[in-house]
């Protein structure tokens, strides 16, 4: 192939660990990201099994390790704010051996840093046309510029443009819930630590870095598909107040808050189902391929290992076939785990909290309390390591 050029839409996690690869590879790689700059950002994501194992030949795992959040507990409090339960989070929440926990921002940030001398990153601009030919992608850009790319990867995220372009509107599968993050202040002095509170279809979670960091705020609340604007901050605002405001804990606290907050984000647990990733010489990748939803803790990794996949497999014949046909198995024990957790993450019911912050009230005190929770998590790891790289 003579023609070594690859686009891939899309700055956050998926597109440059893919550049990465490529550049390996031996391809030219243009990164176009519609975002001003690299975006900071975020949320606290985890890494695991297969994920984990892509940083660590990346050469990166060091580095991410080092801006691990550090979380040391999981509190479960009371309407009123008093605790049921404190746990070590690395228990509760299930991470092992090398797996680690960073912002969103810092894990973008580091494969930036690694792939920015060999990467034509271009920030502001967008794709505004593809013509898929048989020897190339031809693309017009916002901006107006014009080239052609040997492959055009979209790693533009849940509601990729991409996606839309080449499959034409593909409908999200619905998981029942929507999620808001955002800064707040850290009135409560949350060190290290992430609080969590419970009514039936509600969740409220903060967390927080250190004492004088400011707080990252949660809101989670079910429902069914909202007709509502993906650009219309406002509304999105309006939509998290209905569902919480006047709720228990800090929740009008924290609803003030949001109204200040400059990194606010709604949006629907949803998941990414597609017959194919691939058209032509066009492929998906990461969230725009198989979202598994912010449920499933299994995004970043999923993105992590596909683009290791993508970067072994892209321009051998039949390579973008060969990403699928060894990336789908993995994907769907991620999908199936994604819906599991959406449905746990916020309980209907008062009884199923009740029960659910008996068994953390009790669990400290169980001497087997490691082996319990390895079982109860057994899904998580299995689909975590489902793929062999």
């Amino acid at each position: 192939m003579t023609n070594r050029e690859v686009l891939i839409s899309g700055a956050g996690v998926a597109g440059p660990a893919l550049a990465f690869w490529l550049v390996r590879a031996g391809w030219r790689v243009t990164v176009v990201e519609r975002a001003p700059e690299l975006r900071a950002g975020g949320y606290k994501v985890d890494v695991r099994g297969a994920g984990t194992t892509v940083l660590q030949r990346m050469g990166l795992h060091a580095a991410a390790r080092e801006r691990d959040t550090g979380m040391c507990r999981i509190t479960y409090v009371k309407r009123d704010g008093r605790p049921i339960a404190v746990l070590p989070a690395d228990l509760l929440m299930g991470r092992r051996g090398d797996d680690l926990e960073i912002m969103r921002g810092d894990l973008g940030r580091i494969l930036f840093d690694a792939t920015a001398a060999d990467v034509d990153y271009r920030f502001g601009d967008a794709i505004a046309g593809l013509t898929d030919g048989p020897d190339g992608v031809e693309v017009t850009f916002e901006s107006g510029a014009r080239a052609e790319f040997a492959y055009v990867v979209g790693a533009d995220g849940l509601h990729s443009a991409t996606r839309r372009r080449v499959f034409g509107e593909t409908p999200l599968s619905h998981l029942g819930a929507y999620i808001s993050i955002f800064s707040a202040p850290n009135d409560l002095g949350i060190d290290r630590e992430e609080i969590m509170y419970s009514e039936p279809g509600r969740l409220i979670f903060a967390y927080a870095m250190g004492a004088g960091e400011p707080a990252k705020v949660g809101m989670t609340f079910a429902a069914g598909p909202l007709d509502h604007d993906r650009r219309d901050v406002a509304g999105q605002k309006e939509l998290v107040r209905a569902a919480f405001a006047g709720r228990g804990w800090r929740s009008d606290d924290f609803l003030a808050a949001m109204d200040a907050s400059a990194d606010f984000y709604f949006d629907s647990l949803s998941q990414v189902e597609l017959p194919s990733w691939s058209a032509g010489r066009v492929t998906l990748l990461g969230d725009a391929a198989y979202c598994p939803s912010p449920a499933s803790g299994q995004g970043t990794s999923l993105a992590l290992t596909g683009a290791y996949v993508l970067g072994r497999h892209l321009g051998a014949p039949g390579g973008l076939a060969a990403y699928e046909a060894e990336m789908r198995p993995y994907v769907e024990k991620n999908m199936a785990f994604g819906r599991k957790m959406a449905r746990d993450m916020v309980p209907g019911s008062r009884l199923a909290i009740a029960f659910r912050n008996y068994g953390m009230r009790t669990l400290r005190f169980h001497p087997r309390k490691e082996q319990v929770i390895d079982k109860v998590l057994a899904p998580m790891h299995e689909a975590a390591n489902a793929i062999v790289i």
